[in-house]
């Protein structure tokens, strides 16, 4: 077999299976692991999966740029502010990522709110500016403009004096095994100490991200009180995210 047809036949298996076990197809195909493990690493050096320990996952298209990811699943990730904001009940404090989906649950906040949001996207902090009744709390840091979020030691820091009601949590990759991962060390870092203070944590994921996986883990899906997902998610990949620990609900369209 062709490298280019072997290549092939990994993506279609990734998309197939939502994994590949190096040893089980090198078997298969009466190949090598080396082999396998080489197409692997292109393959994973072009973007099209995420290398893990033994084999390879599907690689979340939400790692792209900005302007790429405001383009991904637009209809879904409104449906997902929508179902977000409704989760934020007056009096609260929240924690609210960055990210397309964020700047659509602050879209859909009452504008008569009476709550306190904390966030370290200056996007989300400029949007919430006419909600005049929400006080805005915004974590400042190096800004990585991948993500438009602050980052760094000195969100850790302020994270570890908050207490919130509700974190509203936005990741590139919701895996069954993998769990929760995003394609920043820094970027994930400052998502473990916000989740780590907060009641609760929500994940709003977009179909690009389920059952795909980045470079750096969050956290477990068991972490979490809740994962909204779009209407439209495969009963299959509903009931693997459940059986995995975490309660998933669905985003009404």
């Amino acid at each position: 077999m062709l490298t280019t047809q072997r290549k092939q036949l990994i993506l279609e298996r990734l998309r197939q299976t939502g994994q590949i076990v190096a040893k089980a197809l090198s078997e298969e195909l009466g190949i090598s692991e080396d082999t396998v493990r080489r197409d692997l690493r292109e393959l994973a050096a072009e973007g099209l999966l995420q290398r893990v320990h033994g084999g390879a996952l599907p690689a979340s298209a939400a790692v792209g740029s900005l302007q790429v990811r405001e383009r991904l699943a637009p209809e879904d990730k409104r449906a997902l502010g929508r179902a977000g904001a409704a989760l934020v009940q007056p009096g609260q404090v929240v924690i609210l990522d960055g990210g397309t989906t964020s700047l659509q649950v602050v879209q859909h906040l009452p504008l008569h709110l009476r709550a306190t949001v904390v966030t370290h996207s200056p996007a989300v902090a400029v949007a919430l500016a006419g909600h005049a009744e929400v006080e805005v709390l915004v974590l400042g840091g190096r800004l990585f403009r991948h993500s438009m979020v602050n980052v760094g030691a000195a969100v850790v820091e302020a994270a570890a004096r908050l207490r919130a009601d509700l974190y509203l949590m936005g990741v590139t990759g919701v895996h069954p095994q993998a769990g929760l991962t995003t394609g920043d060390f820094e970027e994930a870092a400052v998502k473990r100490a916000l989740h780590q203070r907060a009641a609760e944590t929500v994940v709003l994921a977009s179909a690009d991200k389920l059952g795909a996986a980045s470079a750096f883990t969050v956290a477990p899906l068991t972490a979490l009180a809740g994962l909204m997902v779009p209407a439209g998610t495969p009963p299959q990949m509903r009931e693997a995210l459940e059986a995995a620990g975490t309660p998933v609900t669905l985003a009404p369209a």
